[in-house]
């Protein structure tokens, strides 16, 4: 046992060893810096902190090298080191309505106060692979946006106006939100702490469920009511100080959906709202956790629920991807004394379904013979 231990850090180490080399790659190309990252491949930065639960993008930028741009990987690292770091309290609620907003875009109303914003979006562009940036060419400067002095009101707010939404759903002020870092999950879960689950949730499950419910699996009929992205600031309250303290600004993507409802023996017919908020720019994350939020609410809005999308318990608990990779990836781990078990089982199996076999066919050439 001694040897085959000895035997097995050798070769992990060796492993480790390869692991650095293949990444590092050829030494003739420049390594990576992590501002090239952070400056370059910010989208991906953003769907690490945002799954990780942690807003450092040098620390993504690092976690995304490690990794060799395994992503999965990634956010694994981030929510590991996340772990070792010290908590000294909560921001106050965060305010979107005054984002400063760099994209905002509405599916349900051409002009509205703010007006749309497209921002920086693949959604125009026509998906053709670009070889002058392989050539490094230079980027044009886009012409500077003037700063709006008109507010952005929610879409929301507008249908609210009219009484055909229903009320944002304001939480009690002695409600203390929870915390799934921290806290162990429970079902039925409340909506806070459900959508705090579907924020750092893998955005390909989420989207995958997402477009379920679009396709009959689910009874959703959604609008974009509004997607924004933009910055917007935190503060934190210091119990020796009669303020706020600022602490600064981070960036977030935040969808409300709109979506039908018939009404029910409780609620009027009206529009129900589905909410995505993630770090950074993730419109695709935040639609598709919108999506999932409403698809979730069913049994709040005494809907039926028949569909995956619409079961809590299915739903967040396999939208981790961090859970999902290490009961997946543990198979490759030694099971030798399982399988050997099964193995034995199995072979014995077999010998008693061939004394079976052996039996029924001499029985059979008896009844033959005697024929």
């Amino acid at each position: 046992m001694y040897v085959a231990v000895k035997g097995g850090e050798a070769a992990i180490a060796n492993a480790h060893r390869l692991l650095a080399d293949r990444r590092r790659g050829d030494r003739s190309v420049p390594a990576l810096r992590l501002d090239q990252i952070v400056e370059q491949l910010a989208l991906a930065v953003d769907r690490v902190m945002s799954e990780g639960s942690l807003y450092d993008r040098e620390l993504a930028a690092l976690a995304v090298v490690q990794a060799r741009g395994d992503m999965i990987e990634a956010i694994f690292l981030v929510r590991a080191y996340r772990t070792t770091l010290p908590r000294f309290g909560y921001t106050n609620p965060v305010d979107t309505g005054v984002m400063q907003v760099e994209r905002r875009v509405s599916a349900t109303y051409k002009d509205l106060p703010g007006g749309q914003v497209l921002g920086p979006t693949f959604d125009y562009t026509h998906r053709l692979l670009d070889p002058e940036l392989a050539a490094g060419a230079e980027v044009e400067a886009p012409a500077q946006r003037p700063v709006e002095a008109e507010a952005m009101p929610r879409v929301s707010s507008i249908l609210a106006h009219e009484g055909l939404i229903e009320a944002d759903g304001d939480m009690p002020r002695d409600h203390v939100a929870g915390d799934i870092t921290r806290e162990p999950l429970q079902f039925p879960m409340a909506r806070d702490i459900r959508l705090q689950a579907l924020s750092r949730g893998d955005e390909g499950f989420l989207l995958a469920l997402g477009y379920s419910t679009q396709r009959g699996y689910a009874r959703n009929h959604p609008f974009v009511g509004e997607v924004r992205i933009g910055e917007v600031e935190l503060e934190l309250d210091v119990p020796e100080l009669p303020f706020a303290v600022p602490l600064g600004s981070i960036r977030v993507t935040e969808c409300q959906m709109v979506n039908q409802f018939k009404g029910s023996a409780k609620a009027p017919p009206q529009f129900t709202r589905g909410y995505g908020l993630v770090f950074g720019q993730s419109e695709r994350k935040a639609m598709a956790m919108a999506l999932c939020d409403r698809a979730l609410r069913a049994n709040e809005l005494g809907e039926d629920i028949v569909a995956a999308a619409q079961d809590e318990e299915f739903v967040i608990s396999h939208s981790d991807n961090v859970q999902a990779t290490g009961f997946v990836e543990h198979l490759k781990l030694p099971h030798y004394v399982d399988f050997q078990a099964e193995l034995d089982l199995v072979r014995r199996m077999r010998a008693e379904y061939e004394v079976r076999e052996n039996e029924d066919k001499a029985a059979e050439e008896k009844r033959e013979a005697a024929e």
